[in-house]
């Protein structure tokens, strides 16, 4: 990516606006059965300009990044502004500011890697379950890498320059089970560039080890019983309840439209025992998977607590929400490429650990189920959701018994929070989330174990 000072160009502003130049770097390679499927590398990058005119936006991008395209979008994105100001005449007020300025950049400085030596770390991998792991008849390892390089100047006087990249391997195995296949998966990896996550394939063994050993039990596991039950999910259960059932709700665009967090504000909506954040940069002294430090408006990034001791405290705001409800920005307005817009988003999203160890959790429950890892799901603006589960186990007598096969999970996340009554004191992330709200970005989500009462579907 061409290295850029873009503060010259503010003298070029007339409005409040926005001037972002962004590459996304990517790279995947798929593996399947030991045959390569597929093997991609990309880079796409441009320079965009947003400017603010009396309550309505300007817009424009270019993929050229240099001095005649900059210029040329700034005056697109002005000439806009201008031309939707005068059709549209909404008479809106300055928008609220609060700048930061930030260079912060996770690349590593060991030597990069080559796709074909990145193809040869996925091999010895591969190698290894082929060889050590029985019963298996399909075998798929995947690694996916982005960079996202960003400069940022604002007319209010915000600088940025951020690269956060994210590695990520993907393992999935199937067995056969009376000629049905029975599936499990798992995701290595996070924040920072291949070499920095990943030092050898052997430091993967032992985690393919487990996730062999959980589908070996799951190939002769059993259907939970449907119903309401007494269940312990996981952290990353947890963190993508987090995620689509409360943190959707929660974002101002979302709320304006007729979320029901719009009714609950202040109010109890979870247990006690419920804290839930969505972190900026930094969570309990440790960087997030997907650190935002200054948002793609130029806002100062901080933590917006959601619900606090179960009451729900606020909202997910970017620099016009913030000002419809009086509040002030709190950095959530990402963009996920040159030629996007930035709209609120969550960045890290988690409920804090409580004082329960996750044994004392099992130990409390007689009969139920330890819920570990969800498919797919989906949740809608009244916190509504639906999860599937690929893994977990019953609880019987306080102890883990059978594992299980694929259900369901589904509840209204304000209901279902209300029932929570234990939350473990490990604190976990979930890595390779990637957030669809219109466009696509990656976001973190973890948390605790929590213990509660939901509804499981059967067979």
């Amino acid at each position: 990516m061409v290295k850029r000072e873009l503060g010259a160009w503010a003298g070029h502003f007339s409005d409040y606006t926005e001037l972002r130049v962004q590459e996304n770097r990517s790279a995947s390679v798929a593996l399947v059965n030991g045959d390569v499927m597929s093997n991609d590398r990309s880079a796409a990058g441009g320079v965009s300009a947003r400017v603010y005119r009396n309550g309505v936006w300007g817009f424009s991008s270019n993929p050229e990044v240099n001095d005649d395209t900059i210029r040329s979008v700034i005056s697109a994105a002005t000439r806009n502004a201008k031309f939707l100001d005068g059709r549209e005449r909404r008479g809106g007020g300055p928008l609220p500011s609060r700048t930061g300025e930030v260079d912060r950049d996770f690349g590593t400085s060991k030597p990069r890697k080559s796709q074909g030596e990145i193809i040869d770390f996925l091999r010895t991998v591969d190698a290894r379950i082929a060889s050590d792991y029985a019963g298996v008849v399909s075998r798929t390892v995947v690694v996916q890498l982005l960079d996202m390089e960003k400069s940022l100047v604002t007319s209010d006087g915000a600088r940025a320059r951020t690269m956060i990249p994210r590695s990520i391997i993907y393992g999935s195995l199937s067995m056969e089970k009376d000629g049905q296949p029975i599936e499990l998966y798992d995701v290595f990896g996070g924040l920072g560039q291949f070499e920095d996550v990943f030092a050898g394939p052997e430091d993967l063994f032992p985690r393919f080890d487990s996730l062999y050993e959980h589908l070996r039990r799951k190939v002769e596991g059993i259907y939970p019983e449907a119903g309401i039950h007494d269940v312990i999910l996981d952290a990353d259960l947890a963190g993508i309840l987090s995620h689509e059932a409360i943190g959707h709700t929660t974002e101002a665009d979302i709320v304006r439209g007729g979320s029901i967090a719009g009714d609950y504000l202040g109010r109890e909506v979870a247990s006690p025992l419920v804290t839930l954040v969505d972190f900026a940069h930094t969570a309990l002294g440790r960087t997030c998977p997907v650190p935002v430090f200054v948002d793609d408006e130029g806002t100062l990034a901080e933590d917006v607590p959601l619900i606090e001791n179960g009451v729900l405290k606020g909202y997910l705001h970017n620099r016009e929400s913030a000002a419809h409800f009086g509040a002030a920005p709190t950095g959530n307005a990402r963009a996920f490429r040159f030629s996007d817009e930035p709209i609120i988003r969550m960045r890290n999203t988690a409920i804090l650990p409580g004082t329960s160890s996750l044994g004392e959790m099992i130990s409390s429950i007689d009969e139920g189920y330890y819920l570990m890892t969800s498919s797919n799901g989906q949740a809608d603006s009244t916190s509504e959701f639906m999860f599937g589960i690929v893994q977990g186990y019953e609880i019987r007598g306080g102890k883990l018994g059978r594992a299980l096969r694929d259900t369901t999970i589904s509840g209204v996340a304000f209901e279902m929070l209300r029932t929570v009554s234990a939350v473990s004191d490990e604190m976990k992330w979930t890595c390779a989330g990637m957030c669809g709200k219109k466009q696509p970005i990656p976001v973190g989500m973890g948390g605790p174990a929590i213990r509660c009462r939901v509804t499981l579907g059967g067979k």
